[in-house]
């Protein structure tokens, strides 16, 4: 039973950790993330986006610094209806994750 807490309590250490990596940039900070060059414009960002998913739609976009660098996140919606969740690097325009929303 020891072991069981033990290893409860470590998971929820490791899962709190990973949520304190990772934080929410609000839109001042993002353009000015922008205007000095730390991050890709967004119309770039939006087009590396949707060249993955042509004739969807942007529903959603966020900001996030996460593990050292800035996280792009987007919603899609294909013209299937299909809901598609994004995240690039904001500096390179890698994609980091492209996934079919649940």
């Amino acid at each position: 039973m020891k072991t069981l807490t033990t290893l409860f309590t470590a998971a929820t250490l490791v899962f709190g950790a990973n949520l304190a990596m990772a934080k929410d940039l609000g839109p001042d900070e993002a353009l000015k993330l922008r205007d000095a060059g730390t991050i890709q414009s967004f119309e770039k960002l939006n087009e590396a986006a949707l060249a993955k998913h042509p004739g969807a739609t942007i529903e959603d976009t966020e900001l996030e610094e996460a593990y050292g660098r800035y996280v792009y996140q987007l919603e899609l919606r294909d013209d299937k209806g299909v809901q598609w969740d994004v995240e690039l690097d904001a500096k390179t325009g890698e994609v980091l994750q492209d996934q079919q929303d649940d």
